[in-house]
Parts: structure tokens; sequence; C-alpha cells
């Protein structure tokens, strides 16, 4: 399949790249490797509004100042490819119209709930993330790792594996990172990027979450509510809410650790657990992710979302 791969792309025209809404070092560093390759018949479509939502931790990444968004992106590829996509429905509004339109599509991802969405799906569940993934796609080819392609996937296995911690790292993902670093990227310099020089707002914001943090179930459960009055109180941006839930998952005793956001008509949830498989909460809203990280969008206010989240929780502890 790898080469099939390598071929409609080289047959193609042109192509976009497709990240998941509320990108991460991952989706985009999978995404900046993969225009690293391809070059300037390939466009990266960042699933938000504007360059004001961009996660600015991210912009050293090659490709992210030339990016398209949601709202200056057309209707013109032969050939759509979504990464770290994990379903369909994290494809939104006119990048969805897009990707069903499209000649050609191909999923490129690492979750095991993923099923398979394009007319090439390249997935390979239990990966360290997409970006492991397309480096075994690269050399099962034999593509050159330039330096700025060992950047963007470097970048990728870091954030996803929360800097070599979780349990999806492998002995095959240091392998991967040290031929990354030997291709003379900056290890350090990507790891500063990725988690030092945060804004005064975004700590003060996590603060805040934290410490309103609820807990139920014996500790056993711990959940905090982020509401659209709280974003606009702290300026925050959807990436702001990036490892709050890792932060309360680290609490001794704290088996399941719940973020819900307030969206349109809807509550986004994010979910860490310890021991627990958290895909076993997210498929009864018809979410997915990993075993000890996983999310999903239900279709209520925050205060029902969380109830019917609990409910479901402690028929697991």
């Amino acid at each position: 399949m790898e080469r099939e791969i390598i071929n409609l792309i080289k047959n193609s025209s042109q192509v976009l790249i497709i990240t998941h809404v509320n990108p991460d070092g991952d989706t985009l560093g999978t995404a900046s490797a993969l225009k690293s390759y391809i070059g300037t018949k390939a466009d990266i479509l960042i699933q938000i509004k504007d360059k004001n939502q961009f996660p600015k931790m991210y912009e050293f990444l090659p490709h992210m100042d030339s990016a398209l968004y949601l709202t200056n992106v057309e209707n013109n590829y032969d050939l759509v490819i979504a990464v770290d996509v994990a379903s369909i429905d994290r494809i939104v509004e006119n990048a969805r119209k897009i990707f069903d339109t499209s000649k050609n599509t191909i999923v490129i991802d690492h979750h095991k709930t993923n099923k398979g969405f394009a007319k090439l799906n390249y997935i390979r569940g239990g990966l360290s993330s997409a970006s492991e993934v397309l480096y075994n796609l690269f050399k099962a080819v034999d593509i050159e790792i330039t330096k700025d392609i060992a950047t963007a996937l470097y970048c990728g296995i870091l954030t996803d594996t929360g800097c070599f911690k979780y349990e999806n790292t492998t002995p095959e993902t240091f392998k991967i990172a040290s031929i990354l670093a030997d291709c003379g990227i900056k290890t350090s310099e990507i790891a500063d990027f990725c988690y030092s020089n945060k804004p005064k707002n975004l700590i003060l914001f996590q603060n805040y979450l934290v410490s309103s943090a609820k807990f139920c179930a014996n500790d056993k459960i711990v959940y905090t509510l982020v509401t659209k009055e709280i974003m606009q109180k702290f300026d925050a941006t959807d990436e702001y809410t990036e490892g709050i839930c890792e932060t309360l998952r680290s609490i001794a005793g704290v088996e399941i650790a719940f973020v819900l956001k307030e969206i349109d008509f809807a509550t986004k949830v994010s979910i860490r657990t310890q021991n627990i498989d958290a895909t076993k909460i997210t498929d009864k809203f018809n979410g997915g992710g990993h075993k000890r990280a996983a999310g999903c969008t239900i279709k209520l206010e925050i205060n029902e979302a969380l109830q019917k989240l609990t409910e479901q929780a402690e028929k697991l502890l």
C-alpha cells in the first residue's frame, strides 16, 4: 500500500493535507512533514477559522506560515489526505465538502478506533503517533528524511507521547526518535517551542481550571468545566485546554479525568485514564481515541453531558 500511496501523490496535480480540528503537535507535525515531501503542489489546511486561532508554540514547524484555514480554502484539489484524523466527523465545514467531493482521498492515522473513511486508509493503530506512521511509510519506500521532515516528525512524536512518557512509547518509538535526531535537528529547541514560553493568560487560565476541578466517586473521577464565559474571561483560545486533562489524571488516586468544553449546541470532551479503557466511555457517545486518552462530542449542554459521562464512567470503576 505504501507504494500505491506515493504513486497516487505523484500522479495528483493538487494535493490538500487536512489536520484534525483543535490541531495539536502530531497532526501539525505530520502535515508539515508530508508537505515537505510533496512540495509546492500540496497545501496544508488547518481546521481553524483564521491565524489568530493557531497554536503559536507550533509556528516553528516548516510551512505553517503558508497554511490555509477554513475561511480561505477553495475546492480545487484532486487528492485530499487527512492526517491524524480519527473519524470523518473530525473534518468540518467546507473542509468536509472538499474531502467528500475529492477524486481521491487518503487517511494516515494511528488511532485504533479509526475504521477508515477514505479510499486509501493507511492506519496503524497503536503506534505512538501519526508522525510515526508517516515515518514508517516514508522508510518503506526509501524516501529521504530531510531535516525539515525530521523536525516535523520529531515534534509529532514528542507531543503525542507526552515527552516519551505515555504508554504508547515503545522501543521502536525511541529508535525512530534517535534516527530523527541524527538528521541534525535541535531536539532541545523543539521541546522548548512545544512546552516553554507560554503566554501569561494561558498559565492563569489553566491554573483556574485545575483549581476549580471537582471530584466524585470517592475521588476516582475528577473533572473541570470550560464554559464560554471562562474562555472569554481569560481571552483563551482552543489550544489553551491542552494538557489540563493530563494534569488532572496525574493526581494520586484518580482513575478518570474529564475536561468538558462548552461549544455551540454541544459539549466537547477530553478523557484521560489510568487503568480503564477510555474508549469504552467515548464509544457510547460516538467518539474515539486510545485506551488512556480519548475524546468525543456530546450534543447536550455541559452539565447534562457531565451527568451522562459520570454515569458511564462509574459503571467502569
